[in-house]
């Protein structure tokens, strides 16, 4: 049963979603209209809207200005572009999204590296301009669809960073295949296309300028519902260098043993970069709650289990213990709760960890990154997180988030990752970080909205002596921008 705020936020968002709801249903089907900057036929402002009876396109320009003030200094990030989605009758779709961004200030990010914001290319210092494009084409055929893309794949229920896929890394382009052949099973492939940043030595003397490494990206899972509300995950992916295998290019193969194929095939070890990972989640088995979870494999090696990424080494005695084991894994774990104790309340909690050397790889062009870029959770490896939020909607359009996060954060050196031993978690020396923010947020109308942001940023670094360098920063943010 919904309450009077959720029926007035569905009956917004489906102004939004018009042409996916009722675009083609036959009362409509001879309608065409045609409407610059105003109202579509559903009631919701465009700049640009066009119906009939086989094709259908809405258009819309994307502007924002943020002003950050981080203890004394100020930060100015402005971004322009336009945002264009349409349907050749009722199943292809096609959509761009293009922004050009400017940050520039006394104390901005240009690198992008320790925090949730998506990387950007290039970095710089002071003043930086670079652009974000996303594309894409879908075929569907209602128990599946195909698309070709330059966009986002998330991976996960997590409020902090997702472990497996994040938006954390830019956009890459991407095939995927989605079935639906029955209500409790969904299949999901995807073969990316990355950017390594590793030089080709060896085409350096020929093409007389860098040339980088190609780098590929398989991805495919489960989804079973065995009950409503209940969906588990299991899956598995891979990353790979140098050419284009046709294994990698097939949906259903179990990647785990094509790279004994490859190896054999070529006379090498196994050089593949391979995961698994699986996924639950369990929504309103105990009412207004969502339980979730992630587990995620690199590497885990345990004495008796054999295998690619089960490696034997004898005898299962002392297996769980560091000196005897790699356990390059990754896990989180949630639980929100909503309209407990109020009504358009939200409470969460989650805690993530990331043993030491998860993501990493020996080839550098085949580590778990796009850009540089991590593609899984933004703290990296040897890490843990505790995130609390509470979020409450006053009405339609207006929000406020209060959220704090603890981070533990040990080196982030690959070099022993091969060693004979795992070292201990949290090794090397340590950063500890503790955040807290108040995020207000109105959306005006469809698109324009209008934030305020507060963050108290407490860091103590460990030096080489033992000793820690505390620092403290009020953060404020303004930010209004129409557009996704």
């Amino acid at each position: 049963m919904l309450n009077g705020l959720e029926k007035e936020e569905l009956a917004f968002f489906e102004k939004d979603y018009y042409l996916e709801i009722e675009g083609f249903s036959k009362k409509n089907e001879d309608k065409k209209s045609l409407n610059y900057f105003e109202k579509d036929t559903a009631g919701r402002f465009r700049a640009f809207s066009y119906s009939d009876k086989t094709f259908k396109l809405n258009a819309d320009p994307i502007i924002g200005y943020q002003v950050t003030f981080p203890g004394k200094d100020r930060n100015i990030h402005s971004w322009v572009g336009i945002y264009s989605y349409g349907y050749f009758s009722d199943n292809i779709g096609v959509s761009m999204d293009f922004r050009s961004n400017n940050e520039h200030g006394t104390n901005i990010d240009g690198e992008k590296d320790f925090t949730p914001e998506t990387g950007i290319i290039p970095v710089g210092s002071d003043n930086i301009d670079y652009t974000e494009v996303k594309s894409m084409v879908s075929i569907d055929w209602g128990w599946g669809n195909a698309v070709v893309a330059k966009d986002f794949i998330e991976y996960g229920y997590a409020k902090s960073g997702n472990l497996v896929l994040s938006n954390k890394a830019p956009s890459f382009p991407y095939i995927r295949l989605q079935l639906n052949p029955v209500d409790w099973l969904n299949f999901y492939y995807f073969h990316a296309f990355l950017s390594s940043n590793v030089i080709d030595s060896a085409k350096l003397a020929e093409y007389k300028r860098d040339i980088y490494i190609n780098k590929y990206f398989a991805w495919h899972s489960l989804i079973v519902t065995p009950l409503k509300g209940l969906d588990i995950s299991v899956g598995e992916s891979v990353v790979y260098g140098s050419k284009l295998e046709l294994v990698y290019l097939m949906p259903f193969l179990f990647y785990y043993y094509a790279d004994d194929f490859l190896s054999d095939r070529e006379g090498k070890p196994g050089d593949a970069n391979s995961q698994i990972f699986l996924s639950v989640s369990s929504r309103n088995h105990l009412k207004n709650t969502h339980f979730y979870g992630t587990f995620f494999i690199d590497e885990l090696t345990l004495r008796g289990i054999s295998g690619t990424l089960f490696v034997d080494t004898g005898t299962i005695e002392g297996a769980f213990t560091d000196e005897e084991s790699r356990t390059q894994v990754g896990y989180t774990v949630g639980l929100s709760a909503v309209d407990m104790p109020y009504d358009n309340l939200t409470l969460t909690a989650e805690y993530t960890r990331i043993n030491p050397f998860v993501y990493g790889h020996h080839d550098p062009a085949q580590t778990y990154t796009n850009s540089s870029y991590l593609m899984g959770h933004w703290m990296g490896h040897n890490s843990d997180l505790i995130y609390l939020e509470i979020n409450y909607r006053f009405l339609r359009g207006l929000q406020a988030t209060l959220w704090g996060e603890y981070i533990r954060k040990g080196s982030s050196d690959h070099s022993e990752q091969y060693g004979d031993h795992q070292p201990a978690f949290l090794f090397g020396l340590k950063n500890y970080y503790k955040y807290l923010g108040l995020n207000l947020k109105y959306e005006f109308m469809h698109d324009l909205n209008f934030e305020a942001r507060f963050r108290l940023n407490m860091i103590s670094s460990e030096q080489e002596d033992g000793s820690f360098e505390d620092s403290h920063v009020n953060e404020f943010s303004f930010l209004v921008y129409y557009g996704l």
